[in-house]
């Protein structure tokens, strides 16, 4: 039987940077052995569905001009040619080129998708790069307000929001900061979490995250 994961401790802050409390994580979505290889197959995943496959060149049916046939079938001792937009001439038609319906989607499974983002987010807690706001609530949608309380925390350049529930104050506020960006609970994956340096949440989203990967 394998033995189960010890549950973790997750600081507390407020939103001037004071530690409040702490918390107890759930040792099986944050404090498990970093899973590299379904990581790497989660972000192909994302990256492949993100495509929207809108390339498209054109065939000889499709460019213009070569009505004509260029010269006479005989007699004149050059190849054969019926159209001057034939694929083997200078602004010819494509033969093996993108029509814009290929389609470069990829699926997972949903327990190794959870097992992706159970690693992702135990190695932001490795890291240290977790942190919890006690209340977290703007009076106003001021990007002004929402710079101070990352800085307060010590967020790094590149942060991501995860909120329980949706709120406009801190929404609008964080929109226009670069770097910035913010999901909810249910649309947490392994490439935002992979490719920030801070994980910005309350205690209730942490809650919900647990409910969602159990």
């Amino acid at each position: 039987m394998a033995e189960k994961v010890k549950n973790i401790k997750l600081p507390v802050v407020s939103m001037t940077g004071e530690n409040v409390s702490t918390m107890t994580a759930k040792g099986e979505i944050f404090n498990i052995e970093p899973n590299k290889a379904v990581m790497f197959e989660a972000v192909q995943v994302y990256q492949a569905n993100k495509r929207q496959a809108t390339a498209k060149t054109k065939v000889r049916s499709e460019v213009s001009g070569g009505g004509k046939k260029p010269w006479k079938q005989k007699g004149t001792g050059r190849a054969r040619a019926g159209s001057s937009r034939s694929p083997i001439w200078v602004g010819g038609g494509t033969v093996f080129g993108p029509d814009g319906r290929q389609n470069y989607s990829l699926s997972m499974n949903s327990k190794a998708h959870n097992l992706a983002v159970r690693s992702a987010l135990s190695l932001k807690a490795k890291e240290k790069a977790i942190v919890v706001i006690d209340k977290f609530e703007l009076a106003e949608a001021k990007t002004k307000s929402m710079v101070e309380v990352l800085k307060a925390v010590k967020a790094g350049k590149k942060v991501l929001i995860v909120l329980d529930e949706e709120n406009e104050n801190i929404i609008n506020a964080a929109k226009n900061i670069a770097g910035t960006m913010i999901v909810p609970t249910d649309n947490v994956c392994v490439y935002d979490l992979l490719n920030v340096d801070t994980v910005v949440t309350t205690k209730a989203a942490i809650k919900k995250i647990e409910e969602a990967l159990n």
